[in-house]
């Protein structure tokens, strides 16, 4: 009796066991099977094709920023408008729109009427003084031997204060022809050479022609613009940051900036100037920053979006198009070595086919998001040096759902 009590128990124990381990491999199944729905396998051609790019976590400054935003500007000293002073015939031009000249360069040729009356008139004045010096030196004689004779009586006092009077007139004539002359020969050197019927239009700055104003033979008037020059070489970016905010504002704050109409090209600045008045109704002040990059071919108007650093406090971040949301869920990719799949297909690998990419579906945290970066949290640790997709997650995200849809698993 106690013997079969005994095999009993142990019968009893032994289907328990089987029981147990028939639970552990189908939960070892199921969650093999969920491993394998969060993968997505590519080529190299097709992760070329939907254009995949691999990356990984930066650093960023994405919570004690004041937002704002403003325009690409130039400071006049940096602007020119070519004009003359004269008016004339356009006889040639040198340049075209688009192009960089330097300061000095002739941007065009005419010739003019008034300023060959000009060098006429010099000519006429310098006639003019030169009889006039002539004639103070005969009336300084005159007076001279006019003054002796007053000083014995011998003359009349009357004819001495004649040839003085004369004398101060001459001098004055003098004095007045040559201020013409200085005023005359200083619109000669603006106008060109006085020694060329034809005259030249200089750049006053270094940069480059954004409008070209004038045609062979136009008829051009003193203060029209003919010309314009910008060089951009110091940029500066004007922001409008309101009231509520300006206490925060320092000069020597860095910047960062987003043109709105570019490719999420980031650029970086820093304030030197903080505007004292408000803008209009706006009740917000310019803010001026520099900018540090000068190669970004950037032109005065752009509209930007730009983050002003108040504070640090550094997260992890990826591009907002990383993030992939499903199911009320938000997920990324990570690149990784699928040991099973590379079992299976290594055969077909080493027989020529093309290498495989395999590609887990992480799911993360997001938090603040600014300027085309989100801060990303992993649910789960991810090794470092991992390779993050940070383009085309969406593309991954539909080949999940896609086979997903497809089987009785599906959600």
């Amino acid at each position: 009796m106690n013997k079969s009590y005994k095999n009993i128990i142990v019968g009893l124990f032994v289907c328990l066991s089987l029981m147990a381990c028939n639970k552990k491999s189908e939960e070892n199944k199921a969650e093999e099977h969920h491993d394998e729905t969060d993968v997505v396998e590519l080529s190299t051609t097709q992760a070329k094709a939907i254009n995949i790019l691999l990356g990984s976590f930066e650093q960023k400054n994405l919570s004690e920023v004041i937002t704002a935003n403003g325009y690409t500007k130039l400071p006049p000293q940096n602007q020119a408008e070519v004009s003359v002073f004269m008016g004339g015939i356009i006889r040639s031009i040198a340049v075209i729109e688009g192009q960089f000249v330097k300061k000095g360069q002739v941007l065009a040729t005419y010739q003019s009427l008034d300023f060959n009356n000009l060098r006429l008139q010099k000519t006429q004045l310098l006639d003019e003084l030169q009889q006039a010096k002539i004639n103070r030196e005969y009336l300084e004689l005159d007076f001279a031997r006019q003054k002796v004779l007053n000083d014995e009586n011998v003359t009349a006092r009357k004819a001495f204060q004649k040839i003085s009077s004369e004398l101060e007139l001459v001098k004055s004539k003098i004095k007045i022809t040559e201020s013409k002359l200085q005023i005359i020969q200083q619109n000669l050197a603006m106008g060109g050479s006085e020694n060329n019927s034809v005259q030249s239009i200089l750049s006053p700055i270094a940069g480059y022609i954004t409008d070209v104003n004038i045609k062979i033979g136009s008829n051009i008037s003193p203060n029209v613009s003919l010309f314009t020059i910008v060089d951009n070489s110091k940029m500066h970016v004007d922001l409008l940051v309101y009231e509520k905010d300006l206490f925060k504002i320092k000069v020597g704050q860095p910047v960062r900036f987003i043109l709105t109409n570019q490719s999420n090209q980031e650029i970086m600045g820093r304030i030197f100037s903080i505007g004292k008045a408000f803008q209009n109704e706006s009740k917000s002040v310019a803010v001026h920053a520099d900018i540090n990059n000068q190669t970004a071919n950037l032109i005065s108007g752009m509209y930007v979006n730009a983050l002003i650093d108040i504070g640090k406090n550094m997260v992890n971040t990826l591009p907002i198009e990383a993030v992939a949301k499903a199911e009320g869920k938000e997920f990324i990719f990570i690149q990784f070595a699928d040991n099973h799949v590379n079992k299976n297909h290594q055969k077909e690998e080493n027989e020529g086919h093309e290498e495989s990419l395999h590609f887990k579906r992480i799911e993360v945290k997001t938090g603040t998001a600014q300027l085309g970066f989100v801060q990303v949290t992993p649910l789960q640790e991810i090794p470092t040096n991992t390779k993050i997709v940070i383009k085309g997650a969406y593309y991954l995200q539909s080949s999940i759902s896609n086979a997903e849809g497809g089987d009785d698993h599906g959600h």
